[in-house]
């Protein structure tokens, strides 16, 4: 795909976390974004952030100049996962107040290709806790945002891991 560096923003959220960090970890050329609740969840889950090869930027101002290498080409795209409910809402509505959802916006102006993992994507689901599985039950607020978010422009919404490595392999490699 294009040239740069793919940018993979991680939300506070733990829905397969271990396994998204697996899949990002191998990859060529990633950067991470993390928002302040997942370097909270990183820790939660054990996952050492300090172990990514690549370059982690954090967020400490939703105005970093990182933002704007989205709308210029500097990045070939960006993927979003795991991607929390408050962050899904955030993108749906056009509010860009933090380095994440900055970012998206970014991107979405310079249309850059745009993969989100949201972590509420059916009426009921599993997902593994710090402490083991539990079953959730997102709510209809939080679907309906799902779907908001999956018809937007340049954005491709993918349900599972299998379809977010899908996406990855043909938009990004």
């Amino acid at each position: 795909m294009g040239k740069g560096k793919l940018g993979w923003a991680i939300t506070g959220a733990g829905h397969e976390i271990q396994a998204i960090w697996d899949i990002m970890a191998v990859l060529p050329d990633v950067e991470v974004f993390l928002s302040r609740a997942a370097e909270d969840v990183l820790r939660m889950y054990k996952i050492d952030i300090n172990s990514f090869p690549g370059r982690v930027h954090r967020d400490s101002s939703p105005c970093a100049p990182v933002c704007g290498r989205f709308a210029t080409g500097h990045y070939r795209g960006l993927v979003m996962a795991p991607t929390s409910s408050n962050t899904v809402a955030k993108c749906v509505l056009g509010i860009s107040d933090n380095l994440l959802t900055n970012i998206f916006a970014q991107a979405g102006k310079g249309r850059a290709p745009i993969v989100v993992y949201p972590t509420d994507t059916a009426p009921e689901m599993d997902t593994l806790s710090p402490t083991g599985w539990v079953k959730v039950y997102p709510r209809k607020i939080d679907l309906e945002n799902t779907e908001r978010l999956g018809a937007m422009e340049g954005v491709r919404l993918v349900r599972s891991l299998d379809q977010l490595q899908v996406a990855v392999k043909e938009l990004f490699l």
